[in-house]
């Protein structure tokens, strides 16, 4: 069915097409829809689900982990402080190997007090044993929640999910939107290790020196295979609806010289860049990075590569650009832009390419290079 959508009704529509068994809502801004429209679907009839309203983001996802144990399908969405709020539980979700999705919506953390778009949130998870991904568009954010379940419930990840798209420049803009029936798409769910509450058990929780480094590694093992089964479940959402995603979306990367790397809605505006500095007779290309965790083997071998960081980590530097320093074992020019909602457009970010001092670090809108 084909409509005019919001990222957040988006992700609603996706969520309540997966049925899951429990939502755990606290409305924080700007995600607030999500949870609404979800509460809506469920007064309605249309989503047969439990859903619970709670005290705190702490409490949504704490209601979600106490669920999810007994092997049932959980859903929650959060922002910005509200994610800071649920970083105990979000730890013991990962721990746990609990299934759990998740959307946040992008925001910046205060002081000073700023609701808008922001990576910092999501990368003071990314260490936690949660699978990221970051969508740009309406659509991607419907397609990419319906797939965050079957790869978070496949048997080889058994890992929560969290599908980050951008405040307000995402989760409230309006775009076409195309829904699919999705049939056996998402199978039903398994938890090997779930608690039966019909036969009641003890379960030790305390795990000593000579145990505690094997759940560690268990996580870990377990991001890795969820390399194949994220490939899988694109390939096949590519197959039965037509719309093919990837650990990266590459855009006239092939034969450019030097490729700009970023994420969310700035990988899209990026592209209108591309498309200007092409005609300048710059060979250019753009790769949006979709996944972070796990992050993926990217091919820039030879190029010079601008990464813009919607983040900082305070002391090192761009996180996105940390990374990929690491894996490339070559220098970027690294630029800080979009930080609190600031505004980037197109021209920024072909002006970033065309200026570019590779092995610098540039904060947009400040005077000078730091």
């Amino acid at each position: 069915m084909k409509k005019i959508s919001t990222g957040n009704k988006a992700v609603a529509e996706a969520v309540k097409q997966v049925k899951p068994a429990v939502v755990a809502a606290y409305p924080i801004t700007p995600q607030t829809e999500i949870v609404e429209q979800i509460a809506e679907f469920v007064s309605t009839g249309e989503l047969k689900s439990r859903y619970i309203p709670v005290e705190s983001e702490h409490s949504a996802m704490a209601a979600c982990i106490g669920a999810s144990i007994t092997g049932v399908r959980t859903f929650t969405a959060t922002s910005s402080h509200g994610l800071l709020y649920m970083h105990e539980m979000t730890n013991w979700a990962a721990g746990a190997r609990l299934p759990v999705v998740m959307a946040n919506v992008n925001r910046s953390i205060g002081p000073g007090w700023n609701i808008w778009a922001e990576h910092t949130d999501a990368m003071q998870e990314r260490d936690t044993g949660w699978l990221q991904v970051y969508v740009s568009t309406v659509q991607e954010a419907y397609d990419t929640t319906l797939m965050a379940f079957r790869i978070a419930e496949h048997s080889d990840v058994l890992l929560p999910v969290m599908v980050n798209l951008d405040g307000f420049s995402l989760s409230h803009i309006m775009q076409p939107l195309d829904t699919v029936e999705t049939g056996d798409f998402i199978p039903p769910i398994y938890l090997p290790h779930a608690i039966d509450p019909k036969n009641p058990a003890g379960y030790g929780g305390l795990t000593g020196p000579d145990q505690h480094f094997k759940f560690r590694w268990d996580i870990e093992r377990s991001m890795r295979d969820s390399v194949k089964v994220i490939e899988a479940t694109e390939n096949d959402f590519a197959q039965r609806f037509g719309r093919k995603y990837g650990f990266t979306e590459d855009y006239l990367c092939e034969d450019a010289d030097v490729v700009i790397v970023s994420m969310g809605t700035l990988g899209k505006e990026a592209e209108v860049a591309i498309d200007m500095l092409r005609k300048e007779g710059v060979k250019a290309g753009s790769m949006r990075l979709r996944w972070l965790r796990p992050f993926p083997k990217l091919n820039l071998k030879g190029k010079d590569v601008v990464v813009i960081d919607r983040d900082y980590s305070f002391g090192c530097g761009g996180i996105l650009a940390t990374s990929i320093r690491a894996q490339q074992k070559t220098d970027v020019y690294s630029v800080i832009a979009g930080l609190g909602g600031q505004e980037v457009t197109y021209e920024d970010i072909a002006n970033f390419i065309r200026t570019r001092r590779i092995g610098e670090e540039f904060w947009f809108g400040v005077n000078d290079h730091v």
